[in-house]
């Protein structure tokens, strides 16, 4: 019994090193040899998926200095574009999900890691020039989903390499330590901002028109950096994944050379780019309303994919699967609870502290107002990292249990900040109730990120580890849409100077989930006790 260490690890005929034999439930294996390989997975995983969530989000803080340049764009507008980045990714998780099955581990990072380059680069170009047409910027929020796709490829490679017994914690790693790059973008960015970082290679900056923080009115900002800073970091992650990480046979039964890997990899990238530019002509061409868009988004993608040729459609067929098990819809929905809401609230978080606290109930500039950009941060980090946190004690006392209390302490955090942001709303200095707001906000963040690995941990004892990976994948992918929701939603509101009513749409769903977790998980005689 037991697997032999010798055969560790066997590099293919194609140049790829794919390890054929992975027993890490014997503790023998893990020990010798299994442990060190998945470690150094993990650790190269980590920065890759943090600069792909940075890519996804980054128009969290452009799209506030573009307001603050003063690109001609309405405040709609801007919220738009992050969720437009939102729908993409979410979109693109779909395909995602499947990735590893077909073409490996190694293969996946690495590709999708260089593939950022192009979102990146191209915004900062576009970003150089105001009179870039809107429709430019909305096609590289588009391609930045890029980087929110990677999350379901990144997470269900990472479920492989790690004993069941650690998933809660391995996965909270990956996941928390990769949602920091949201964290780090949003602290990097109006830095790098500052001043010419490629000297005369990166343009020439702009000025601003409203003054932020300690930059006055007429400031040189360099606001392109946010995209061109992401570079040469992608091009060192790229090569990292290529060098440093591997295939498992075991989790990828289909794949065969690296060419034809990378080529499959293409193509239901091509795929999921196909139904997310659906989604976006029937929201932005046709303006069919948000809640029609994504189920129409979803379904088209997945019927997509089951028009693949040969062993690709065989597999998918295998894989889908878990579309007639109620569990995968049901925690598909807690994880919208979630990651949604932490995507979601990160997206939108410093154009909304830019409008409910820059703007007076006149349509003036609040002179009193606190810098988005000093405080936003936040948010992401501390919801990053309560996710291990969240995996680690679920690990001890159940997912399904730290999910019910959980749930609560978002639903209380939740109707909390909707209470200071009406009153920010209505009143002539709104910087009075900012600090209620920002602490409050900060536990709904870490209370986001608590469930987010407790959640997490609760799929590998819901399904049979065949299962385990694609549904890992496909909540992740439903629950990204969060990151398109959540910026809609306070559009819209803002809009309609109700913006405390988000928050109070986003507790109500809170509370459907307390139900449903504890219904078929948290009570006594349930279900499945996991």
């Amino acid at each position: 019994m037991g697997t032999q260490v010798s055969s560790l690890p066997e590099t293919t005929p194609s140049g790829g090193t794919t390890i054929t034999e992975w027993d890490v439930e014997n503790n023998a294996f893990w020990e010798t040899v299994g442990q060190k390989v998945a470690y150094r997975n993990l650790w190269i995983s980590v920065p890759c998926l943090a600069s792909a969530f940075a890519v996804w989000v980054y128009w969290s803080v452009i799209t506030v200095q573009m307001k603050n340049i003063g690109f001609p764009f309405a405040t709609t507008q801007l919220f738009t574009l992050t969720a437009i980045a939102g729908l993409a990714g979410a979109t693109m998780r779909i395909p995602n999900s499947f990735l590893i099955a077909f073409a490996g581990g190694r293969n996946t990072i690495a590709l999708t890691t260089a593939l950022l380059l192009l979102p990146a680069l191209g915004t900062g170009i576009a970003l150089q020039y105001p009179d870039t047409p809107y429709a430019v910027f909305a096609v590289l929020a588009a391609l930045s989903g890029l980087g929110g796709g990677n999350f379901a490829s990144s997470m269900s490679n990472i479920n492989f390499f790690f004993p069941k017994r650690m998933q809660g914690t391995s996965l909270g790693i990956n996941a928390g330590l990769g949602n920091i790059g949201v964290s780090i973008m949003q602290l990097v960015l109006p830095l790098v901002m500052t001043f010419s970082l490629f000297g005369p290679l990166g343009g020439v900056g702009q000025p601003l028109e409203t003054a932020v923080g300690n930059q006055s009115v007429g400031t040189v900002i360099y606001i392109q950096n946010s995209g061109l800073v992401w570079g040469p970091i992608l091009i060192v992650l790229a090569f990292l994944a290529w060098f440093g990480m591997h295939n498992l046979t075991h989790a990828s039964p289909y794949l065969r050379s690296t060419g034809a890997a990378l080529l499959k990899i293409m193509g239901l990238l091509a795929i999921g780019y196909v139904g997310a530019a659906l989604g976006l002509w029937l929201l932005l061409g046709v303006q069919l309303s948000m809640w029609l868009v994504l189920p129409i988004t979803i379904v088209v993608t997945v019927l997509l994919m089951r028009l693949l040729p040969g062993a690709l459609r065989t597999s998918l067929r295998t894989q889908y699967a878990i579309f007639r098990n109620k569990h995968t819809w049901i925690m598909s929905y807690l994880y919208v609870m979630t990651f949604g809401s932490f995507i979601g609230y990160s997206a939108a978080f410093p154009l909304f502290i830019r409008v409910v606290f820059g703007e007076l109930p006149d349509g003036s500039i609040n002179p009193g107002a606190p810098n988005p950009f000093a405080y936003a941060w936040l948010g992401p980090l501390v919801g990053s990292l309560a996710r291990p946190v969240g995996g680690w004690i679920s690990d001890k006392f159940g997912g399904a249990k730290i999910t019910q209390w959980n749930t609560v302490a978002m639903i209380a955090a939740a109707l909390g900040v909707a209470f200071f942001v009406r009153l920010a709303n209505q009143a002539m200095q709104p910087e009075r109730y900012f600090l209620p707001f920002l602490l409050l906000f900060l536990v709904l963040f870490i209370t986001t990120g608590v469930g987010n690995g407790s959640t997490f941990r609760m799929v590998p004892f819901i399904f049979t580890p065949a299962q385990a990976g694609p549904v890992l994948g496909w909540t992740s992918a439903v629950a990204a849409y969060g990151a398109f929701i959540v910026p809609k939603v306070f559009g819209q509101q803002v809009e309609a100077n109700t913006p405390e009513y988000a928050l109070y749409g986003f507790a109500l769903y809170y509370g459907t989930c307390l139900l449903l977790n504890w219904y078929y998980y948290a009570r006594n005689h349930a279900e499945i006790t996991c």
